[in-house]
Parts: C-alpha cells; sequence; structure tokens
C-alpha cells in the first residue's frame, strides 16, 4: 500500500469510528413514539429552535458528550423543530425552547426541562427520570 493509499484508508476509519458513537435522532414523532410503544422504551423529545443559540450549545455540548450519549443509548431519542406546529402541537405546551421531554410511550410526561443545561446536569436530570421510571414498573 502507497503512503498516500495508508492515509486515506485511516481517514475512512476513523470517520467510520466517529459516526459508530453517534446517537441516532428519529425525525418523525409519531414513529418514535410507535418504536418506543414496540421496544418498550422511553422516548426523549428535544424541542429546538431554528435560530436558537442555546439549542445548539445543548446538541453540540451537552447531547453530543460521550457520557450523555451513552446514558440516552436506552432511550428513542427524537428532535422536532419549534417551528414545525403540527409535531409541536402533538405534545404538550412548550414554554420555550431548548424543551427536553422524557415521555412514555403512551406520550405522557415523566419529566421535562426548557433551557440549557451542562453535562453534569444534565446527567443529574437522567438519573431523576429513570428513578421516576423505575418507580412507575414497581
Amino acid at each position: 500500500m502507497t503512503g498516500m493509499k495508508k492515509i486515506v484508508a485511516a481517514a475512512v476509519l476513523l470517520a467510520g469510528t466517529a459516526l459508530f458513537g453517534e446517537m441516532v435522532w428519529q425525525k418523525d414523532l409519531p414513529a418514535a413514539f410507535e418504536k418506543a410503544r414496540q421496544e418498550h422504551k422511553t422516548v426523549m423529545v428535544f424541542v429546538e429552535g431554528e435560530h436558537c443559540r442555546w439549542c445548539k450549545k445543548m446538541k453540540y455540548r451537552t447531547l453530543s458528550d460521550e457520557n450523555v450519549e451513552k446514558r440516552l443509548a436506552p432511550y428513542i431519542i427524537v428532535k422536532v423543530m419549534e417551528e414545525n406546529t403540527k409535531a409541536v402541537n402533538t405534545l404538550p405546551k412548550i414554554d420555550g425552547v431548548p424543551t427536553i421531554l422524557f415521555m412514555s410511550a403512551d406520550k405522557k410526561v415523566i419529566e421535562s426541562v426548557v433551557g440549557y443545561y451542562d453535562t453534569a446536569d444534565f446527567i443529574s436530570f437522567i438519573d431523576t427520570v429513570e428513578k421516576k421510571v423505575l418507580l412507575k414498573k414497581q
């Protein structure tokens, strides 16, 4: 293998590795709830605004953190744009963005939060959600 081919091969491997760790966001709200129902999972809905800088910070700092991604792995996660009124109207009242809703497959809110949260605070929020889900199962 020539030097250039080795560089290209390494770049392809690294790109594949980076993509492997990324969360898979659902884009269709009804499909996300249906998947959650079939798989007996909780849904995390991230409502963001197109021009919201705090939404971008939440998405690129907190939600893309490796530890947060690991904690969200068991959930069905879906992004909804605030501007998508059809989707937003199927959710409980949104008082601002970013809004994160943890919901059961039957669309009942388990816990919600509005605003930007850093990684540590968001992981603490996930802990609260998981305690509530565990209590409901008992």
